[in-house]
């Protein structure tokens, strides 16, 4: 979250009594003379828990932890925050660093996580993120339902990837929300589009059944964070059947989510996409280490 010395704000860390008191504490030392023009300022880490009359109390109930680093931002920042502005506009991975003493782009992370923090007291202290989407959803299939869950999920922090064998599908020249897409000569070389990857999440939504064997055939042997597939409970039950008949691996076909999505009626290609997208992320979250 940033707080500027005008009092502008964007962004959160989690509302509340908490975060009104956190800004009040960064606006306070915005006015500070000369605060903004020195760049001799350290970073302060705050560790409070959410329960009442507990150490450390942030005034909240709610209970949980929360470590919140309060770095002070000067003149001499500014190609370190054009950088991430500049790769979060590009949708490409960087990671930024913050230290007790400066905040900086750095070339690699120190952990293979989107966030990694480390304490060894009071005063020493490092936390790296990564910006830009960690992981990437393949859509394959450009309809309607692909082009609702693009939107979706381009602000869930996903890369978002179209897979589609008709270059002139009305849906496709529409979609401004994916990062690419692709026309493939036939689903039946979907593989080489789509390697093995525990970042990668990817949701079938192709023309018709027979279009979605072809490509459950071909990723069956992936190692992917989601599969999904779109249908209904009928047409995915038939579809089960027949690839379990063919003698596809029972195991990796009882992973794969489907119906795509969670329950709640969804009807429209909107609906549909909201019931994909809270599965997708409830499988992401899941995984991901805590912050």
């Amino acid at each position: 979250m940033s707080v500027a010395s005008d009092g502008e704000l964007h962004g959160s860390i989690g509302g509340g009594l908490m975060e009104v008191n956190l800004v009040e504490k960064a606006r306070a030392l915005l006015s500070e003379p000369g605060a903004v023009a020195t760049a001799s300022a350290h970073s302060e880490l705050i560790q409070q828990v959410h329960q009442k009359h507990s150490p450390d109390a942030s005034g909240m109930i709610c209970s949980g932890r929360q470590a919140v680093i309060l770095q002070l931002l000067t003149p001499a920042d500014l190609e370190s925050v054009d950088a991430i502005a500049g790769s979060l506009d590009r949708r490409m991975p960087a990671v930024f660093k913050v230290s007790d003493l400066r905040f900086q782009i750095v070339e690699n992370a120190s952990e293979n996580s989107p966030r990694y923090f480390s304490k060894s007291n009071e005063d020493d202290f490092v936390y790296q993120e990564r910006v830009a989407p960690a992981n990437e959803l393949i859509i394959i299939g450009g309809g309607h339902c692909a082009l609702a869950l693009s939107g979706l999920m381009t602000g869930l922090n996903f890369r978002i990837r179209i897979l589609d064998d008709r270059p002139e599908l009305n849906t496709l020249l529409k979609n401004e929300f994916a990062d690419d897409v692709t026309i493939v000569d036939s689903y039946e070389n979907i593989g080489q589009y789509v390697p093995d990857d525990p970042n990668i999440f990817v949701a079938v939504m192709t023309l018709g059944y027979a279009s979605d064997a072809v490509v459950i055939r071909q990723l069956i042997g992936r190692d992917l964070r989601y599969f999904g597939v779109l249908g209904s409970k009928a047409k995915m039950a038939t579809l089960m059947r027949e690839l379990r008949f063919e003698g596809l691996d029972q195991e990796r076909l009882a992973t794969i989510h489907a119906p795509i999505g969670v329950m709640i009626n969804s009807q429209t290609p909107e609906e549909i996409a909201v019931s994909i997208a809270a599965e997708i992320i409830a499988v992401r979250n899941a995984a991901e280490p805590p912050a």
